[in-house]
């Protein structure tokens, strides 16, 4: 199928321009579209990622059937039960799209992890702890917890999110609220790391997104994608190296082979690192889902 770049290349209008997404606003419902845009270091490419898109809208739609008694946004992905004049772009936006109940949402970044690396690294190497959780000493990059963590953050409009700890995420969406995120978010990440080992995959750790939808509390946004989750292909795991992750790797670490200072304008892409991060993208749907793959397969 061919890239999309922005959904104003078919003459529609978004009411939100995200870095990935672009999203409508239909009164109580949003028409969400997954674009083919990547963006590395907090700028947004010029060059798009084939069949990224389509790789996000995808895995969530697997993982909110393999989740199916949990509570979600959902209405539908069939482009063809979408209102006017979004239907008569089947062809486009089938495979990264979906019509969503509008929720309001709890501005809390839901972040669980199972192994230490990222920010979380960064910190345990600075005082031991992460997010208000004192790890014991000696752990190294990439080590598997000795159980997993809910390790919130904010829900920043623009920039980074600042990771906090329970009590003040309580602050922000209230006691019983947080206590609901924590217990689901453990619950999803311990259920889709137990659904991802025995095929190969480590998830080392993720993040969620909720809201509430007529006073209930669902999923919304993406759930368990190379963009909220860090997969790691388990036979190259090694405690103590950064191992491989599906996601957009392979264009950072080009990005910074570059003499570039990761402000706008970014260079241009060799086609030869677009086309390897597409395959990256891909590759960890169809080792996870591949009947889905094969069901969108026409859009990927």
């Amino acid at each position: 199928m061919p890239a999309l770049r922005s959904t104003t290349d078919l003459g529609l209008s978004p009411d939100y321009v995200g870095k990935v997404r672009d999203v409508f606003d239909l009164g109580d419902q949003l028409l969400v579209v997954a674009t083919d845009r990547i963006s590395a270091f907090d700028v947004v490419m010029d060059d798009v990622v084939s069949g990224r898109g389509t790789v996000l809208s995808v895995m969530t739609l697997a993982w909110l059937e393999h989740f199916r008694d949990v509570p979600n946004h959902l209405i539908t992905a069939q482009p063809d039960e979408f209102p006017a004049p979004f239907r008569d772009h089947a062809e486009m936006l089938g495979g990264r799209s979906m019509l969503v109940h509008k929720a309001r949402r709890h501005d809390a970044e839901c972040v669980v992890r199972g192994y230490i690396a990222g920010s979380g690294w960064k910190s345990y190497r600075k005082d031991g702890t992460v997010c208000g959780h004192t790890l014991p000493p000696g752990l190294r990059l990439a080590d598997r917890l000795a159980k997993p963590l809910f390790t919130p953050s904010t829900k920043a409009e623009e920039g980074h999110d600042e990771n906090i700890d329970f009590a003040t995420m309580c602050g922000i969406v209230g006691e019983e609220v947080g206590h609901q995120l924590r217990d689901i978010s453990l619950r999803l990440y311990r259920e889709g790391a137990a659904y991802a080992e025995p095929r190969g995959v480590i998830l080392a750790d993720t993040k969620f997104e909720f809201g509430e939808v007529g006073g209930e509390l669902v999923i919304i946004d993406e759930v368990l994608t190379p963009d909220s989750s860090r997969f790691w292909p388990a036979a190259e795991h090694r405690p103590g190296e950064n191992p491989p992750s599906w996601d957009k790797q392979i264009l950072r670490d080009w990005l910074e082979t570059q003499d570039w200072d990761r402000t706008p304008p970014p260079p241009r892409l060799p086609q030869e690192i677009l086309e390897r991060t597409s395959r990256r993208y891909r590759e960890v749907l169809e080792i996870l889902f591949p009947d889905a793959a094969a069901q969108w397969e026409a859009y990927l």
